[in-house]
């Protein structure tokens, strides 16, 4: 039933992307779907493209596993939104046309912006996409019960071209429906879910809460700080301080702000993503507290070292027998399987935008800019190319422990594109060299640092874990990335030699009304 389920799914979303697709050469079609949605749809697309399945799946096997370290991991989840909704979303939209890279060059126009801003787009994303691919094989095992290699492969294969072809048929608009309908459809089968696991206990929170510390297996540590990261409060506090900052400036989600009408429209459809995102987080936290007291943290674990399989096994543990507890297990399945296939869609399409955009339209030593045909069709070549990278990227390495690889997403976005975006909207000395350094000295420092984390060796959950090169202290990057990407625009900026600085300040000058108010520019009506 559940296949059955999955495959009609997946074939509606399909036929919707090809027929709200765009016109061949309609590129504000494909880039941002004609910035059609309402407030309430935005709201939801949002919330669709920030709630990746690595997010859902892994937020509720944290709190399964850990308890109060996971609800502080979802309150970091839901605070991120709010940061971005109070400090960036309207300069973003303002600032932006089609990609981050038009964002980030009305600072600094010029190739070397473009192409900084195509790298680190490719290396935000990229490592997110696998995970969720190298998981997609597994998952679908565990449901379905096949357990062979050549299973999951053709599992990853077939999931990876289906979310290549959300991304090239439906372009900006095709991709918004599916994350409203998948949106929708997760927050109904978290609801569902939740009911039935309150239900078991008696609507009474605190018989809940009790039986989770006892199946948890921690003890009275369950539900205090400190069980995630062995007590280490700056682990702690380098690991949500990577999440707050990085996880709504991460490109698909910045780049979801393009395509919302006016500001107006962006403040409502923001205040509605942040909702969603709030209701989903409690249902979540209700979800992993019923998976420890009802399913235990020895079975959890069992089943995979980071509980991303708790959802699924709460909801086989509630959904009773017959009929009606298929019908729970297999609408819960359904939405974990089209939030995958949404979150993947939706990061395909920005990195595709991106190589189209920024690097061939743009980026191209003395070239002129491309026919709008041939732009579009080097961006859905460009997803049919990311697409084929990350499926095969995800074939190599299913039986790693890739999680570090969403550590590394976030911390990319922490670390080197909030604080590009920080600067280029708020600070007026702020230059191309020092756009450069953020982007790409902060990218680099966690790429350099991450490697000595006990998330790439020296634990049994590492992506190595019979070596040990682990030197640096911490579990995420973020406590020094994040200092070192503000640390690197500053100094790019204040000791580089722009030839042209005063004249980036100028024009920055000219367009800050419009950037940071909406208002007119000078000589603007």
């Amino acid at each position: 039933m559940s296949l059955t389920a999955f495959i009609a799914v997946a074939s509606l979303t399909l036929l919707l992307c090809v027929m709200t697709g765009p016109d061949r050469d309609d590129l504000d079609a494909f880039y941002t779907g004609y910035r059609v949605l309402s407030p309430l749809r935005g709201g939801l697309a949002i919330a669709g493209d920030y709630l990746s399945a690595a997010t859902v799946l892994g937020t509720t096997g944290v709190i399964a596993l850990t308890g109060h370290d996971g609800l502080v991991l979802a309150l970091s989840t839901v605070l991120s939104l709010v940061l971005l909704m109070f400090l960036l979303a309207e300069p973003l939209r303002n600032a932006g046309r089609f990609t981050m890279g038009d964002m980030l060059t009305r600072r600094a126009p010029g190739r070397a912006a473009r192409i900084a801003s195509c790298t680190v787009t490719l290396a935000a994303l990229l490592p997110l996409m696998v995970v969720q691919l190298a998981g997609s094989g597994d998952l679908l095992a565990f449901v379905l019960g096949f357990d062979s290699s050549g299973f999951r492969t053709g599992s990853i294969i077939s999931l990876g071209v289906v979310m290549i072809g959300y991304a090239a048929i439906g372009g900006m608009k095709g991709t918004a429906l599916i994350q409203i309908v998948k949106t929708v459809v997760l927050l109904g089968a978290g609801l569902l879910v939740s009911v039935l696991v309150l239900d078991r206990f008696g609507w009474d929170t605190g018989a809940l809460l009790r039986a989770a510390e006892t199946g948890s297996g921690a003890g009275a540590a369950y539900l205090h700080s400190g069980l995630q990261f062995g007590g280490s409060d700056l682990d702690m506090i380098s690991s949500e301080l990577t999440v707050v900052l990085g996880a709504a400036c991460l490109p698909h989600i910045t780049m979801r702000m393009t395509s919302l009408r006016e500001n107006r429209s962006v403040r409502r459809s923001l205040s509605w993503a942040v909702g969603v995102v709030v209701c989903l987080c409690l249902l979540l936290a209700v979800i992993g507290f019923g998976a420890a007291a009802l399913v235990g943290g020895e079975r959890v674990t069992a089943a995979g070292a980071q509980g991303n399989s708790a959802v699924l096994q709460v909801t086989g543990a509630v959904a009773g027998a017959g009929e009606a507890g298929a019908l729970v297990v297999t609408t819960m399945t359904t939405a974990i399987f089209l939030t995958l296939l949404a979150s993947v869609a939706g990061m395909i399409l920005a990195c595709a935008n991106s190589l189209a955009h920024d690097l061939f339209a743009h980026g191209r030593r003395g070239g002129r800019p491309l026919a709008p045909r041939t732009e579009m069709a080097t961006a859905q070549g460009a997803a049919i190319g990311v697409g084929a990278l990350a499926v095969t990227l995800a074939v190599l390495t299913r039986h790693w422990n890739v999680q570090a690889l969403v550590t590394l997403s976030f911390c990319v976005g922490a670390s080197a594109i909030a604080p590009a975006l920080v600067y280029s909207m708020f600070w007026r000395r702020f230059t191309r060299t020092g756009l450069l350094c953020t982007l790409l000295g902060g990218t680099a420092c966690v790429f350099v640092l991450i490697t000595g984390t006990n998330l790439v060796s020296g634990s049994p959950g590492s992506v190595f874990p019979h070596r040990d090169f682990n030197w640096f202290p911490l579990t995420t990057t973020g406590l020094v990335s994040i200092p070192f990407g503000f640390l690197a625009g500053w100094l790019g900026t204040v000791c580089g030699r722009d030839a042209d600085a005063a004249g980036q300040r100028r024009q920055y000058e000219a367009v800050e009304p419009w950037i940071l108010a909406g208002a007119p520019p000078a000589g603007r009506t």
